[in-house]
């Protein structure tokens, strides 16, 4: 029996692809059913997109192209994003009393708002133009606010990546041509762009690769909708030390529209792993610590906000409200997550669930973590990357009514870490607890006054007192508010450097050195020094 060349060839390129589908399960993108479990709910008929690709182009071989049929583009065309923002601005509102905040705190709950920030100078909030008129009528004539961003549509559109980008770069047959790219310099072009989740996966297992005796890639658990959510691990452990492996944890990716929290989370890895050997600080730090980072928590959000959403916050996990989906991470930890008013409706930006640890993603790294010091690991310091405002935060983000006990040294690195930041790039990054919501007071869990944004239920909160991470902080990267949330892919590399410092500062003072190695004396011992020192280390305004 004869068959069609067509045919033939259909066979071959089958024939051809097979290679790549060990790769494919090795890097653990498996279908659903692989490992079904009850918050996982695909159906039997659940077809990997990868190898959906590959038999619908074996059909198209076969039988021709379907009427009317395309590929789903890896990320939101402008006609959707246009129409999805064409009419939102973000407008900041200078809160300068408890009355003043009680009223945005009630529009927020009433109009269910996207507060964007809330910090001891401003709130920011996006709403569409048509509402503005309406949320101004509920708040008092006294209550100040600007425009920030008028044209929230054209800064959504120009966060993702033109079309001539090289999104083949780091998919299996382009991935040796470019290595070179990857590894030589800040400049490499997995940083000139924000990077959607297959490509960020790719891209790991790609620096394993190139550097396999001190590097390991891992899954820590399964987002809601059957992501992996991948933990990479660098440090040279030393034979002869004895005792727990000290570690430190740095995660970005909590909210799935802070890409450049993830992006971020992305460069420190690359940085580390490139200056192992070369930078002698890093080395040593390498030597005597293991860094975790893991660059997307929130998978689901994440990938939700290149397919569909661009500033979409909360995981997809669903709810008791059937077209409210969506847990948020930084409100579903177990510490204290009652002690303060938290958010019991499902259609709010910060919700966090009917009872703690209801979100699967943050369940994962918790369950992960308590694992991990069960088999011989201490963690020593956490860094969860935000975005936008600027801060440096420490504990306690449930109340002001309660004080760490190790505050002063956690006000010392924190201080420390804005400087190195102010050093490397000049931007400020302010020093504050994050218990401290719109106004410069102090708040309690019974405190009359509504905040804006309740804190309980923080991860810095639970890492420091369940697992006892002595220096825990939740920094918020660039901007201000000239883009907030939608920072124009040109601040990838320098905020990574800004924090890359940051963290040579964070290692530098955990190896004992306060800091001082890691910058020279004339640049810290100053004569400006002492008042500077002062005006850094300032307490809660």
């Amino acid at each position: 029996m004869q068959y069609p060349a067509r045919h033939l060839i259909a066979l071959s390129l089958l024939l051809a692809f097979v290679p790549t589908l060990s790769t494919v399960w090795a890097a653990g993108i498996q279908p659903a059913w692989h490992n079904r479990d009850s918050h996982h709910p695909r159906g039997d008929g659940y077809v990997l997109p990868f190898l959906k690709r590959l038999r619908d182009s074996a059909i198209e071989l076969f039988f021709g192209p379907p009427h009317g049929d395309r590929e789903k583009p890896l990320w939101m065309d402008a006609a959707d994003v246009h129409a999805r923002y064409r009419d939102d601005v973000v407008i900041r509102f200078n809160v300068t009393n408890p009355q003043e905040e009680t009223a945005l705190s009630g529009a927020a709950l009433q109009m269910l708002l996207d507060v964007w920030a809330f910090t001891p100078d401003y709130v920011d909030v996006r709403i569409s133009k048509r509402y503005l008129p309406g949320l101004l009528k509920l708040l008092p004539k006294t209550l100040q606010h600007t425009v920030l961003i008028n044209d929230v549509a054209s800064a959504a559109l120009a966060t993702f990546p033109s079309k001539s980008a090289p999104m083949s770069t780091f998919n299996s047959a382009g991935v040796q041509a470019k290595t070179k790219m990857l590894v030589d310099g800040a400049d490499n072009i997995f940083f000139s762009d924000y990077q959607p989740l297959i490509v960020i996966t790719n891209w790991m297992r790609l620096l394993q690769t190139l550097f396999p005796s001190f590097t390991n890639v891992t899954s820590i658990g399964k987002s809601y909708e059957g992501r992996h959510i991948w933990a990479f691990r660098v440090g040279e452990p030393n034979p002869d030390e004895k005792g727990p492996r000290k570690t430190i944890l740095i995660t970005g990716g909590l909210h799935g529209r802070e890409w450049i929290s993830t992006s971020t989370v992305n460069y420190l890895l690359w940085s580390l792993v490139t200056s192992f050997g070369k930078d002698q600080m890093i080395t040593k730090l390498l030597q005597r610590f293991d860094v975790v980072f893991v660059p997307v928590l929130n998978p689901d959000g994440y990938e939700y906000t290149w397919q569909e959403d661009r500033l979409w916050r909360k995981s997809r996990q669903e709810t008791s409200m059937r077209y409210c989906r969506g847990l948020d991470l930084d409100h579903a930890f177990g510490y204290e997550w009652e002690s303060t008013q938290h958010q019991t409706d499902p259609c709010s930006e910060s919700y966090g669930g009917e009872e703690p640890f209801q979100s699967i993603e943050a369940s994962d790294i918790a369950d992960w973590a308590k694992n991990q010091t069960e088999n011989g690991v201490k963690f020593i310091g956490f860094l969860d990357l935000h975005s936008y405002s600027q801060q440096i935060l420490f504990p306690y983000a449930y109340s002001c009514a309660v004080d760490p006990p190790n505050l002063e040294n956690l006000e010392e690195l924190a201080v420390g870490l804005a400087k190195a930041i102010r050093l490397s790039s000049g931007e400020s990054y302010t020093v504050a607890s994050a218990c401290e919501g719109a106004l410069a007071r102090s708040y309690s869990a019974s405190n009359s006054y509504p905040r804006v944004e309740s804190g309980g239920g923080s991860a810095i909160d639970w890492f420091y007192h369940e697992l006892k991470v002595r220096y825990s902080y939740q920094v918020k990267l660039r901007d201000t508010g000239s883009y907030g949330f939608l920072l124009p892919k040109e601040n990838i590399v320098p905020t990574g450097e800004e924090m890359l410092s940051a963290l040579k500062y964070f290692g530098d003072y955990l190896l004992g050195n306060n800091g001082i190695e890691n910058f020279p004396a004339e640049r810290v011992l100053g004569s400006d020094s002492e008042a500077e020192w002062k005006d850094l280390k300032r307490r809660r305004r």
